[in-house]
């Protein structure tokens, strides 16, 4: 019983500390009116900076490995639902092109990060 009671706790120190290193990209998330939490689940997280480069998690990436990483992820964990925590300053050609590449591989869900105003 202690054994599980030890994983269980190293699991969940793990999880906790992924889920901080994806969220570490410094991006200012844009107002919305309208704004709503999500349903907690398991989703992909995707970073775009100001300048519109891309995170995996908070590791640089091209367009082409985000491609390749979104495949992976499509192919080994269906069905692919992505968090795109894009900075309000971002160029809005960036946004679109990842859009672009959600649909291309297959996405089902995939949601904005914004601050409610």
């Amino acid at each position: 019983m202690i054994d599980m009671t030890f994983l269980l706790l190293i699991f969940f120190m793990v999880t906790q500390k992924i889920t901080e290193q994806e969220l570490s990209v410094p991006v200012s998330l844009p107002l919305a009116i309208t704004a709503a939490t999500p349903e907690p689940m398991e989703r992909d997280i995707i970073n775009l900076d100001g300048k519109g480069e891309y995170y995996i998690g908070d590791r640089p990436a091209s367009k082409e490995e985000v491609l390749a990483h979104l495949r992976v992820k499509f192919r080994d964990f269906p069905p692919l639902q992505i968090y795109l925590r894009a900075d309000r300053n971002t160029p809005a050609k960036k946004i679109r092109e990842f859009v672009d590449m959600a649909t291309e591989v297959g996405a089902i869900d995939l949601i904005f990060g914004v601050y409610e105003n």
